[in-house]
């Protein structure tokens, strides 16, 4: 029995909270046509920030301004078997950065609204954002403030476990 491989799955945002997502050409491993966020395996030695900062370098061209973890996922698949553990980040990066690094894998690329993300969707993107937005979510609240009525606050229960 093979032990499930670990990929390092990232949605990049930017400042805006747009998305970048990125369409699988004909020489992707799967699912060609699909839009998806970037992902890739864990090296050997590397820290799970290395593998996201190599991967968001390869596919997208671009530099990591942040990097947080989202949450994990179990991922199996029928075709092509496989087991993924899958370990999602948020990542910022500069819009003006962003291209398409590996043409042979992704034929386009774009920023897009939350609401607005284009179609057709790889199988695996509903869960990753489903983790993105629950991790926005818990993240930031919005409270009053005097100044601008608004204000972001740190979330006191993000670092608690169930036990």
């Amino acid at each position: 029995m093979t032990a499930p491989a670990v990929s390092c799955v990232f949605v990049c945002h930017d400042a805006a909270g747009r998305i970048l997502l990125a369409r699988r050409g004909a020489g992707a491993r799967d699912e060609p046509g699909t839009w998806d966020t970037g992902a890739g395996a864990l090296e050997h030695g590397e820290t799970f920030e290395e593998a996201v900062t190599r991967e968001v370098r390869e596919e997208y061209r671009a530099t990591p301004l942040t990097i947080e973890t989202v949450g994990v996922r179990n991922i199996l698949r029928g075709r092509p078997v496989s087991h993924w553990v899958a370990v999602v980040f948020a990542v910022q990066v500069d819009p003006a950065q962003a291209e398409i690094g590996e043409p042979h894998k992704f034929d386009a690329l774009g920023w897009f609204p939350p609401d607005g993300l284009p179609r057709p969707h790889h199988s695996q993107l509903p869960e990753t954002l489903a983790l993105f937005g629950a991790y926005k979510h818990r993240r930031t609240r919005r409270q009053p403030d005097a100044a601008s009525g608004l204000q972001d606050v740190e979330d006191p229960d993000q670092n608690k476990t169930d036990e």
